[in-house]
């Protein structure tokens, strides 16, 4: 009994800071500012386009995080120690830089005249493109796009999704695998059939932790997409801060997109249950 007072202020910070917040969105979602309402969801309908784009770049950049990140978590999963210590700082080094100076250092490199154009043009790469499809590129267009949000979201989620896959992997017993390459398994199907079904909880452990803030996310979609692609991030800032000031339109995407992303959540982690199920059968 004396260790629950131990929780009270956890229990009030979360009442003041989470819960409280979360009553308001969904008061508002439901009001015009005179009384009760369900036309902010009937608007919502016009931002379906918006809906469907974050959600296709939230899901490319989780998807791209995967096929980056599993490889390098297997190959610090069987490294030594020294070398897991090394790789893993290089990992978290960027994320000890602040996320928007992250995200303004990818401006500079993916900019008109940044980094790379420049590195295209000293190449001859930018003329040679010319001279073969018959354009009139002085530089190409890689910032204000869709694939330079979705590198931006890639860029400052990845370890996100390597750490939880190495973690898992790295506990898998070696004596499983030893039993299995006894048993005349070669490596593929040890992968296919032993790691890959345990790494399972720490894939949907990264999906979440990849897809849930690249959905929401409006600083890179501003920074790299230039305003040019509206996602919800920015739909639901404009709600609250900019010129079309409609707080509850505002809260009622935000109380879709809620409820799309636990219903995710929820699928993934039912699936999760089913993966570990199987194996223990």
């Amino acid at each position: 009994m004396k260790n629950k007072g131990l929780a009270a202020p956890y229990v009030v910070w979360m009442a003041v800071f989470v819960v409280a917040p979360l009553i308001l969105i969904l008061i508002y979602a439901f009001h015009n500012g005179t009384g009760f309402t369900l036309d902010n969801f009937r608007v919502m309908g016009t931002y379906a386009a918006v809906f469907g784009r974050s959600f296709l770049l939230a899901a490319v950049a989780t998807l791209v995080c995967i096929l980056i990140g599993y490889p390098v978590a297997w190959f610090l999963a069987r490294e030594g120690p020294g070398m897991r210590r090394i790789a893993t700082i290089l990992i978290m080094l960027p994320m000890w830089m602040n996320f928007l100076l992250r995200t303004y250092s990818w401006m500079s490199i993916l900019e008109n005249t940044g980094l790379l154009n420049t590195l295209f043009q000293k190449i001859g790469l930018i003329s040679l493109v010319n001279s073969l499809f018959g354009t009139n590129y002085t530089y190409f267009p890689l910032i204000n796009t869709q694939g330079a949000i979705v590198l931006g979201m890639v860029y400052n989620y990845l370890p996100f999704m390597i750490l939880p896959i190495f973690t898992v992997i790295e506990k898998i017993d070696p004596r499983l695998i030893e039993a299995a390459q006894d048993l005349g398994a070669n490596s593929s199907v040890v992968f296919r059939r032993l790691i890959f079904p345990l790494s399972v909880p720490g894939i949907l452990s990264g999906v979440t932790m990849v897809f849930v803030p690249s959905v929401a996310t409006f600083a890179i979609s501003r920074l790299l997409g230039g305003g040019m692609v509206t996602l919800l991030g920015d739909l639901i800032e404009t709600q609250f801060l900019g010129g079309a000031y409609n707080p509850y339109l505002g809260s009622a995407i935000s109380l879709v997109m809620m409820v799309i992303v636990l219903i995710c959540m929820a699928v993934m982690n039912r699936f999760g249950e089913g993966e570990e199920e199987a194996m223990l059968l």
